[in-house]
Parts: C-alpha cells; sequence; structure tokens
C-alpha cells in the first residue's frame, strides 16, 4: 500500500473514486487506529494544534486584547491564535498580534511552550517588542488596552495560558516547557 503522495494527486484520486479515508486500522509500522483509505492507501492523522502568540511591552505596559469570539467572550488575553501553513512560530505571532491589535512588534525570544494535551495544543509564546503604542482592536477583539501589572484583569483572563505567560513574562527567566493539569475524568451521570 503506498503511503506517500502528493497532496494534489491525493485530492483528485479522492475527487475520482469518492472514498477517501474511511477504514480505521492500524497502519504498518504504527501503534495506534488511524482512517486510512483503502483505495489510494492516504493515512488521516489528527495532531495537536499550534497556538503561537505573543506578550507585548510598549514602555512598561502590556497590551491585553478582549476576545470578541468564542470561546472566552469578553474576556481578556494577550494576542495569540493558530499558526498558519508555512509560517516559523514567531511569524505567525507577529501575524496573530497584527490581527488581533494592529500592533506592530519585533518578536524576541520565545517565553515558553505551554502543551495542554486534553485540547490537543501546543502554545508557544514570545517576548514582543512594540514598535509604537498605535493599536486598535482588530476583528477577533472587542478592545484592546496598555495596562501596567497592576491593572491587568486577573479575574477576567481568558485561560490559564494567559496567566502562565504574563508570569512568564514578568519572571524574565529562561524559556520553559510547562504542561497543563490534566483533567479530571469525565464521569457519567
Amino acid at each position: 500500500m503506498p503511503l506517500r503522495r502528493s497532496v494534489a494527486t491525493l485530492l483528485d484520486m479522492e475527487e475520482k473514486q469518492g472514498a477517501g479515508p474511511s477504514v480505521e486500522t492500524i497502519p504498518d509500522g504504527d501503534n495506534r487506529p488511524r482512517r486510512i483509505c483503502p483505495d489510494c492507501g492516504y493515512i488521516e492523522y489528527h495532531n495537536p494544534k499550534i497556538i503561537v502568540g505573543a506578550v507585548c511591552a510598549w514602555e512598561g505596559r502590556i497590551l491585553l486584547c478582549q476576545r470578541a469570539i468564542a470561546p472566552s467572550q469578553g474576556l481578556w488575553t494577550i494576542p495569540a491564535g493558530f499558526l498558519e501553513l508555512g509560517e516559523t512560530t514567531a511569524q505567525g505571532a507577529a501575524r496573530e498580534v497584527w490581527e488581533e491589535a494592529e500592533a506592530r512588534v519585533d518578536i524576541g525570544e520565545l517565553l515558553g511552550v505551554y502543551e495542554i494535551p486534553h485540547i490537543s495544543q501546543v502554545n508557544m509564546i514570545y517576548r514582543a517588542r512594540m514598535l509604537s503604542a498605535a493599536c486598535a482592536p482588530g476583528i477577533e477583539s472587542e478592545a484592546v488596552r496598555l495596562v501596567t501589572w497592576e491593572e491587568i484583569p486577573w479575574g477576567q483572563l481568558a485561560f490559564p495560558s494567559v496567566r502562565w505567560s504574563l508570569e512568564r513574562f514578568r519572571d524574565q527567566g529562561a524559556a520553559r516547557v510547562y504542561a497543563a493539569a490534566p483533567m479530571a475524568p469525565l464521569t457519567p451521570r
């Protein structure tokens, strides 16, 4: 069963044959069930999403965005979102800052990696220096603010990863990997 084909070839084959990945089995050399196309051998992988973002600073203040979208609509976050194909993580972080806060930044060093296996995410968060104080809400933000450390709305942060990122920024330590606490198992009622 051939395992490597170009995406265009696979899409052409799927259109012609219509089956696509429809059989669940453990592929040769793998250790877990995957969906496989019985016609062409294409293997469908579901892998974690990579989130990129930045803690952005301007003259001792930090840029926060109030979310205009779910989840956590109305709560505060740092600019962050999904990495796009063809981007480096630093490019993605700068793009997210622009999309969410219309701010231009110089991406600095990696603050750390925040692993969230229970929702299949890996967050890569950078330090960033804003090139000016100019910022405005992007399409995914209701508001943006430059705040001092004391003005951070700690009780209204959208996600635990935001608190972690802000604390890593303040600590100014070397980049580190942090794994979120596992969720408690769901029990049937």
